[in-house]
């Protein structure tokens, strides 16, 4: 694994270790690309504070921070600095402002609510409802559509419990959507690791009938989940098992 785009920071109060640690076990790895994507922050208009994302007021250091390390270490590896986020299309505008001036490399899309936080329910919740499955996969199109994002995180992060053709159905018009713009669906290692729904066989299955094509996301909370090879070849043979090419790098970010 040369690179992995899909990394987090303590900033987002779910994940631990400096910034530097995230550096230092992706050179371990041998990895040439590091590609941090902290959970972006939100500016919601009623005051609420997410506790599950970074501050508003940590972007500036977030941006210090690893715009040092780019220096530092640009013998070493390549450092891009990017952000996770949900497509939600009332607070797009204010994302906007908050970021503006900033020097974003890349967003990825990893949609863990349908609505804005706190009325929504996260996507990884068991759901028997044919609307959550399919207002999830429609605000991941109208998402990527928009073209603020690389890829999509977790693509099967939605915990569909009903029913099963209807599963197929909307992961099958998902995964045809990413074939057609040659977007590789993400085997996430985090979830792969700690036995959670995603990234599921039936999923790829589903992608590889699409003819789409895979990349590896560590999804690190964690600096050791860059350098753990055990858990990296676990998501290799995944691919392999259901015949998904494995693409190394991104389009844009190589």
């Amino acid at each position: 694994m040369t690179a992995n785009y899909h990394t987090h920071t303590k900033r987002c109060g779910h994940a631990s270790g400096e910034d530097r640690e995230y550096v230092e076990h992706a050179i371990m790895q041998g990895m040439k690309v590091l590609g941090f994507s902290d959970h972006c922050p939100w500016i919601f208009d009623d005051g609420y504070v997410s506790g599950t994302r970074m501050k508003p007021e940590e972007v500036d250091g977030y941006f210090t921070s690893l715009l040092d390390l780019k220096k530092e270490y640009e013998k070493d590896i390549r450092i891009y600095i990017g952000f996770e986020s949900e497509y939600i299309p009332e607070l797009m505008e204010a994302q906007d402002r908050l970021l503006a001036g900033y020097p974003l490399d890349y967003m990825i899309l990893g949609q863990h609510f349908i609505q804005r936080e706190p009325y929504g329910a996260y996507t990884g919740f068991p759901t028997a409802d044919p609307d959550d499955l399919i207002k999830y996969v429609d605000l991941v199109i109208e998402g990527m559509d928009s073209g603020r994002y690389k890829y999509v995180a977790h693509p099967d992060l939605i915990n569909f419990t009903g029913s099963p053709e209807l599963y197929d159905e909307q992961l099958s018009r998902l995964c045809t959507y990413l074939k057609e713009r040659n977007i590789p669906v993400e085997i996430n290692l985090l979830g792969v690791r700690e036995g959670r729904h995603y990234t599921s066989g039936r999923f790829l299955d589903i992608a590889k009938k699409c003819g789409c094509s895979a990349i590896i996301g560590c999804d690190a909370h964690t600096p050791d989940a860059l350098s753990n090879s055990t858990n990296i070849e676990k998501c290799r043979k995944l691919a392999e098992a259901a015949g998904l090419p494995l693409v190394s790098t991104l389009k844009g970010l190589e």
